[in-house]
């Protein structure tokens, strides 16, 4: 364990603890949940993981009051009233709207308190929709996700180039990386004051960041197996600066 990291509180804020209707995604889910919080802790990171569709707003507002920095990660889609959309598109998921609000004010709120984010697959479109953006609600070219094929092996892999002058890259330390996603929605207008921070080859924004705040989304999973060993790990580091950054500000500022 890192000493350097410990008692900073980090909360992963999933969907739902429970999928009684779709197990096999349930325990997709959950691998890729787990990971994160795994890694977070080895880190050095306490941990709490809260699942907003399991709590009031209030409560998930108030159980993360305290964190030092938060993970939203992956899931279904985003109920499409919240970012202007209609339903019956094609490969229309379940929806958790409970979940979808309480995450959408988490973004708004840490925004306004600095607190940083990290928004991954699901999370990313979230950070994006909280901040005004849109989706994209249904792409299907083979590139994302594998197509038909059974839960476990849905992970694509394919390249993504980072912006030379972003934080990801600083992060990552490098602007060519390998991802591994699974996503059939993809940002369509950014959001108020939110920039692409990665393409894929087809041209689409695989990332993004706020242009003044320490919020940054990947549309990839850095917490799936197959993904390169250190990616997850370097970007619960860039949390981890964002909040130092943060801490050194507010005690010059005291």
């Amino acid at each position: 364990m890192n000493e350097e990291f410990t008692n900073r509180m980090l909360v992963v804020v999933e969907v739902t603890t429970a999928r009684p209707d779709r197990p096999a995604y349930h325990a997709k889910v959950q691998v890729l949940n787990s990971r994160v919080a795994a890694d977070a802790e080895t880190a050095g990171w306490a941990v709490t993981r809260i699942a907003a569709a399991d709590v009031s707003q209030s409560e998930l507002l108030r159980r993360t009051a305290d964190a030092d920095a938060l993970v939203i990660v992956g899931g279904e889609d985003i109920t499409p009233r919240f970012y202007g959309g209609s339903t019956g598109y094609e490969g229309e998921t379940a929806h958790f709207a409970t979940a979808d609000e309480g995450q959408l004010l988490l973004v708004q709120r840490a925004l306004a308190l600095g607190t940083p984010l990290l928004g991954i697959c699901r999370g990313l479109q979230i950070i994006n929709v909280a901040l005004g953006g849109t989706l994209v609600q249904h792409i299907d070219d083979g590139i994302h996700k594998n197509i038909d094929v059974p839960i476990d092996q849905i992970l694509s892999t394919h390249d993504v180039r980072l912006a030379a002058d972003s934080t990801l890259a600083s992060s990552l330390g490098r602007i060519d990386i390998s991802v591994q996603s699974a996503h059939h929605q993809i940002v369509d207008r950014l959001g108020a004051g939110l920039v692409a921070a990665a393409h894929a080859p087809d041209g689409l924004i695989e990332a993004l960041e706020h242009e003044s705040a320490p919020i940054t989304g990947v549309q990839w999973h850095p917490e799936a197996p197959e993904s390169p060993a250190d990616q997850l790990a370097l970007l619960l580091a860039g949390l981890a600066a964002q909040h130092d950054a943060r801490v050194l500000t507010e005690s010059l500022a005291a």
